[in-house]
């Protein structure tokens, strides 16, 4: 029974961490907008922690939207886009129960606090006639102390921005 117990409290404490480390990504839009009239596009503001990552997010989103035929132009696009990348700290705590007494009689229960990196990246698109917000990608989670694997988080996030893109009306 002891064994079944630690068994099931590892088992928890492992799916609580592989959860917390996932990263989400969502995409919302203006289901009203007719994604089909636009086939240009001009970047706006892109604020980021340093100028290395606005040139990441503006290049990994150029491939997506020239993949799915749109064209960038200097200004006057029919579409602006707007990015902003930021970090931050957050605490994350792990409980871990031991011995017999998760419910009953005498168990040690060890409580962990951890730092964790995460970063956000929103990718907003507006329509440049009506100043109209159309369409916004976000994308949420863990970033590593590896450059390299933050990059490949960051183009995977934009690849499933635009999976689905143009949106269907």
């Amino acid at each position: 029974m002891k064994t079944l117990h630690a068994s099931a409290m590892l088992l928890f404490a492992l799916s609580s961490t592989v959860a917390v480390s996932a990263q989400k990504t969502s995409v919302d839009y203006d289901h009203s907008t007719n994604f089909n009239s636009y086939h240009t596009y001009s970047w706006g503001q892109v604020k980021t922690v340093d100028s290395l990552w606005a040139d990441r997010i503006k290049a990994s989103v150029d491939q997506q939207l020239q993949a799915k035929g749109w064209t960038k132009v200097a200004d006057g696009g029919d579409v602006a886009i707007a990015a902003l990348g930021q970090v931050r700290n957050q605490q994350e705590e792990q409980t871990f129960y031991s011995g017999g007494g998760w419910r009953w009689g005498s168990g040690i229960a060890t409580t962990s606090t951890y730092n964790t990196r995460q970063g956000t990246l929103v990718v907003a698109m507006f329509d440049t006639k009506t100043k109209k917000l159309i369409w916004r990608g976000v994308s949420d989670g863990d970033l590593s102390g590896k450059p390299e694997k933050n990059i490949d988080k960051m183009n995977k996030s934009v690849a499933k921005f635009f999976k689905t893109f143009p949106p269907a009306k």
